[in-house]
């Protein structure tokens, strides 16, 4: 699996430039690395907020393009050593503004306690950050591996693994008035979305239908007025897109800091304190524990597209987690079993159930569990785990989970 965006962008920092960056502020190297750290995560998800905005999107690439040609990245030693001015310094003004807008000192006020560093070392790191992430996308977008398309998708993946490197609550800043991540949740107990959203879909969507209508009726009319219905649509169906990933972002938030969680086989995951995978890796780890029928984990962080079995991007962080946690005790053995509300026809349900089901259980056997270990089931309607007169109990019965069946 390839490395984060996150990953990628703070390997650009070499041990000579923190070196540089801490003498320059007068703080420590450490506290200059974990700051660097939470400033680029900062900044990658400010991007991810308004990753379904296609202006937005455009002219950052605008920007990305100036870095490129500019050569930010082969300038970021003497930028480590001098901080940002010139070329470099008029990108940055123009580039944090456009991301963080009014909540660019709350996230400053973020950076500055989440390392111990200064509110002056703060905004220096940030403004860091800032040349790092636009170097990047530039030099992507110059060798055709980043696009606007593109580049929406890789931000919207990127969210887990920037929770890690966030204080609390921080993402549900930055979403704050922005356009969220395009993605639908339909399952996972723990990851119930905000009372009524559930209904904002289908809203959106049939708000989309009657503009794509219109686009039809249009057909015989002016080229502009054809690509104006057009553009109608696609924000309609934005809409709609960005008010579920809200929920499913402070969702994924109730679940607590990431931690470190450390496996028999010597693998670290990184992964919510109250999620699925602590759990998980404390129940097998139990020789007390004994298997029992009643004994199910419900993954919390996974997102599908609505109404299908086909799994977003930002839920492989959960599965490569669970993947490992598998491999690391090779005697257990799963069940996997998908649940619906009671909403719509049975067989439907039943139906999604098994097929979600199955899509999880593939994306383990392609990560490497053997899928002798794995058994896929799907329920339905059955089992109920809340109430589903209401609507925050069928929330909670729309989810995927696993059982243990062996240790």
């Amino acid at each position: 699996m390839a490395n984060s965006m996150l990953d990628s962008i703070l390997a650009l920092v070499t041990p000579d430039m923190k070196q540089a960056i801490a003498s320059r502020l007068g703080e420590s190297t450490q506290a200059v690395q974990a700051g660097l750290g939470t400033a680029t995560a900062a900044t990658l998800g400010g991007l991810a907020a308004k990753a379904s905005d296609s202006g937005f999107l455009s002219e950052l690439m605008n920007l990305a393009s100036s870095a490129n040609s500019q050569n930010v990245l082969g300038s970021l030693t003497s930028i480590a050593g001098g901080g940002v001015s010139g070329g470099v310094g008029d990108l940055v003004n123009k580039f944090l503004p456009l991301v963080f807008g009014s909540s660019q000192g709350q996230v400053t006020s973020a950076i500055q306690q989440q390392s111990g560093l200064s509110g002056a070392s703060a905004t220096g790191l940030l403004k860091m950050a800032a040349p790092l992430v636009l170097g990047f996308l530039g030099r992507g977008q110059s060798t055709g591996a980043i696009n606007v398309g593109s580049l929406s998708n890789m931000l919207r993946a990127e969210v887990p693994a920037l929770q890690s490197y966030l204080p609390s609550g921080l993402m549900n800043t930055l979403s704050s008035g922005a356009a969220q991540m395009t993605s639908a949740v339909t399952a996972g107990a723990g990851a119930a979305a905000a009372t009524g959203s559930r209904w904002l879909v289908p809203l959106a969507i049939l708000g989309a239908l009657i503009l794509a209508w219109l686009l039809f009726r249009s057909m015989g009319a002016p080229k502009e007025a054809m690509q104006n219905a057009a553009n109608a649509t696609s924000q309609a169906a934005g809409a709609a897109a960005t008010a579920v990933g809200s929920a499913a972002s402070s969702a994924w938030a109730a679940l607590g800091e990431m931690v470190s969680v450390s496996l028999p086989d010597g693998t670290t995951l990184n992964a919510p304190t109250l999620g699925v995978e602590a759990r998980l890796v404390r129940y097998l780890g139990d020789g007390t524990a004994v298997v029992t029928d009643e004994t199910w984990f419900d993954f919390d962080r996974l997102l599908f597209d609505t109404g299908s079995a086909t799994l977003q991007p930002a839920s492989q962080e959960q599965l490569r987690n669970v993947a490992a946690i598998l491999k690391a005790y090779p005697n257990a053995k799963a069940i996997i079993g998908g649940y619906t509300d009671n909403t719509g026809e049975p067989a439907a349900n039943q139906k999604l159930s098994e097929e979600r089901a199955n899509s999880v259980m593939a994306e383990l056997v392609r990560l490497g569990v053997d899928p002798s270990r794995l058994e896929a089931k799907g329920y339905g309607e059955d089992h109920p785990v809340a109430d589903n007169t209401t609507e925050e109990g069928r929330q909670k019965n729309r989810r995927i989970s696993l059982h243990i069946s062996a240790k």
